[in-house]
């Protein structure tokens, strides 16, 4: 039988080869090596273990074979048998390494009731979430091994993509839900200086990424996930647009505004001082998409929750909201506007121009001559808003508007566009009286 010949690892590949962790990541930037890796990871476990059952995916077809079904053809010539209808290599040992690709929801239906030892989500961060978690489940033992084999999954990726939200949860940020555990999750950053071999044979590769601009070189030569290729507002900063809490003057103009819908509800207070800057100072999500077991909130459980939220300056303040909710229903002739302002939340309806609203948004990031700093400030207290910002999408059919997914983040997005649609108005100079003003003065003063 032919022999499989590897080159030499460089450190951080070697890292990934040996890795056992449930759910092991590698990647981060381009020309770490990812996809070379990755299948001789795949190959070397087909070798090494008796009946495992591997399976080696990318988001579309075209990819799979360009990237990696015509080089292991070429690889696994005379090493395993390929089956063309199965696209799949079957060993000696009765190991399987099978290629598959997911691009749509219903491509999800083939792998059900499958059961993988291993998978591979090879450029993860092109998949949505419900592929990972559906995936998952299959991967468990196929029970084919003669070994006792614990399942994992093998992940590579660049910052970007559908995907980057899901994936910088769990591997970047670490921020961990329900039942999942920090030991079974670890990161293996590598970028173009560890691959010494592509950084001698192709130096013009490297001057390349080391002239792209600013943004997309953070993200794709130093692997940063804070900023990457197709982000719609690239140009917010935590170090710029969010700062610690402080007193609201009373003086100050206080607005909320929000999106509602069953699945979730997004509400912010804010405040605009004598320049025009805006400071959302407070913020409120509840609902299903935050993953933590929420129901969903009814319109008057709603209400209610924005009214124990506000003090009495708050609850007077006029409250933004998007024009849907004005919609009548058949049966009952009355809207969900109705139904909040019978529970004392009354709102103002906003515009609801998706673009235009945006376009305004992007407006009140913008760093302004005038104060040296946005029209849009954020305390560092609302955290669900200053995640959301960064994983906002363009819609590839729609390069204008927002995409749509990762849904749990554009509830936020959608408050903040509500308020500045709004058209807030500054806040006016508070005038002191004493008891030397006359007569005629407060006459004045109340006849405005």
């Amino acid at each position: 039988m032919k022999q499989l010949v590897f080159k030499e690892p460089y450190p951080k590949q070697r890292d990934f080869l040996l890795s056992r962790t449930r759910y092991t990541a590698y990647g981060g930037a381009r020309g770490g090596g990812k996809s070379h890796v990755a299948r001789m990871k795949a190959e070397l476990l087909c070798l090494r273990y008796s009946g495992i059952q591997v399976l080696f995916m990318r988001r579309t077809y075209p990819e799979l074979k360009e990237n990696h079904l015509l080089p292991a053809m070429r690889e696994l010539n005379g090493v395993a048998k390929y089956n063309g209808t199965d696209k799949a290599f079957v060993f000696p040992n009765g190991a399987r390494l099978k290629f598959g690709y997911c691009r749509h929801d219903s491509d999800l239906s083939q792998y059900q009731g499958q059961a993988y030892d291993v998978i591979f989500l090879e450029e993860c961060t092109q998949f949505p979430e419900k592929v990972f978690t559906t995936m998952t489940e299959s991967n468990r033992s196929s029970g084919l091994m003669d070994e006792f084999f614990p399942p994992r999954m093998y992940f590579t990726c660049n910052p970007g993509g559908v995907g980057h939200a899901w994936f910088k949860r769990l591997f970047i940020d670490r921020d961990f839900v329900k039942k999942e555990k920090p030991e079974n999750y670890l990161f293996i950053q590598a970028n173009v200086y560890d691959n010494k071999a592509l950084m001698r044979n192709s130096p013009e590769y490297v001057n390349a990424l080391e002239n792209l601009p600013e943004d997309r070189k953070r993200a794709m030569l130093y692997g940063e996930w804070d900023v990457f290729e197709g982000m719609y507002f690239p140009e917010f900063r935590r170090e710029t647009h969010v700062c610690e809490a402080f007193p609201i003057p009373d003086h100050w103009t206080r607005y909320k505004a929000l999106d509602y819908g069953f699945d979730m509800l997004a509400v912010g207070w804010f405040a605009v001082d004598e320049n025009g800057t805006a400071y959302l100072y407070k913020e409120y999500c509840e609902g299903k998409d935050l993953g933590e077991g929420h129901d969903g909130l009814i319109l008057s459980d709603a209400a209610n929750a924005i009214l124990e939220r506000s003090d009495e300056l708050e609850r007077d303040a006029i409250t933004f909201a998007p024009p849907d909710l004005w919609n009548r229903r058949q049966d009952t002739g009355r809207s969900a506007a109705d139904r909040f302002a019978e529970c004392g939340v009354f709102m103002e309806k906003a515009k609801n121009g998706r673009v235009l609203g945006w376009l305004d948004l992007k407006e009140y990031l913008k760093v302004r001559k005038d104060t040296g700093k946005p029209s849009l400030m954020i305390f560092s207290n609302c955290t669900q808003t200053i995640k959301s910002i960064p994983m906002l999408l363009h819609d590839e059919k729609h390069p204008d508007d927002v995409a749509n997914e990762p849904h749990e983040y554009t509830h936020p997005a959608d408050m903040l566009r509500y308020f500045v649609a709004g058209r807030p108005i500054a806040a006016s100079e508070p005038r002191e009286y004493n008891e030397l003003t006359t007569e005629e003065e407060m006459g004045n003063v109340f006849s405005y």
